[in-house]
């Protein structure tokens, strides 16, 4: 094999198993699916650009150290920073939503009705349910995406900079895109099916009984993710 070939093998790789070692690549999306009720193709999409933002912008980062002289050392300071406001910027928006969701439950609590049918008393229980398309306009929906790419802009591709650096030190623009291209492929690739494995997954368990708390489980998994990242390394 070439060196070149060994590089593109190692970004296919890398690509994969750091995407699939990282819960917060993928998590996210299937959870806050299931609460907002996203279908399948508005779920792959969402999880398609905020991918393409988290690689995207550790390559012009990378490019950027690479075309003023900077060192690995120096890139990766970046990328440690920026790992660190993901991690917080998952931690604290995973907890408002959390507590959003909560009071959602609170709010949407079944309760019982009685009412008399020729002489006969009836009850029946329900919840009053607020997440109907003319209670929440379109940018209100369009809100828990836009958070999500621009924390996955935040969030670094830090095994990404040391392959791309090698082929830098020789002067090999062709060979720093076409790491570049391939590791950002296989990563959106690597999300998008883990993605979708978890859509199906949640779509088989029988969840009707805590639907009223999928907001507040979602907030939770999200929050969690991002203690992940702070505190576990991951």
């Amino acid at each position: 094999m070439t060196s070149i070939s060994i590089l593109l093998a190692a970004a296919a790789g890398a690509g994969f198993i750091h995407t699939i070692l990282g819960p917060d690549h993928y998590v996210p999306f299937i959870v806050m699916s299931k609460a907002r009720n996203w279908s399948l193709k508005q779920t792959l999409f969402t999880t398609m650009y905020c991918g393409l933002g988290h690689v995207g912008s550790s390559i012009v980062i990378g490019f950027a150290g690479i075309a003023l002289g900077y060192g690995i050392s120096h890139i990766e300071g970046v990328e440690s920073v920026r790992g660190s406001l993901a991690g917080w910027a998952f931690f604290v928006f995973g907890f408002a939503y959390m507590a959003w969701g909560i009071f959602k439950a609170i709010k949407n609590k079944p309760h019982t009705h009685i009412h008399s049918h020729g002489g006969e008393m009836h009850a029946h229980q329900h919840a009053h349910l607020t997440d109907h398309a003319h209670i929440h306009p379109k940018s209100t929906k369009m809100l828990t995406p836009w958070v999500l790419f621009i924390i996955f802009v935040l969030g670094p591709c830090e095994i990404l900079i040391p392959l791309v650096m090698v082929p830098a030190a020789n002067h090999d623009t062709s060979g720093i895109v076409a790491v570049s291209l391939l590791f950002s492929i296989i990563t959106v690739l690597t999300m998008c099916a883990a993605v979708t494995i978890g859509y199906y997954g949640l779509k088989v368990l029988p969840t009707a009984k805590i639907d009223r708390f999928m907001h507040a489980i979602a907030g939770a998994t999200v929050c969690l993710s991002g203690f992940a990242i702070l505190f576990l390394d991951l």
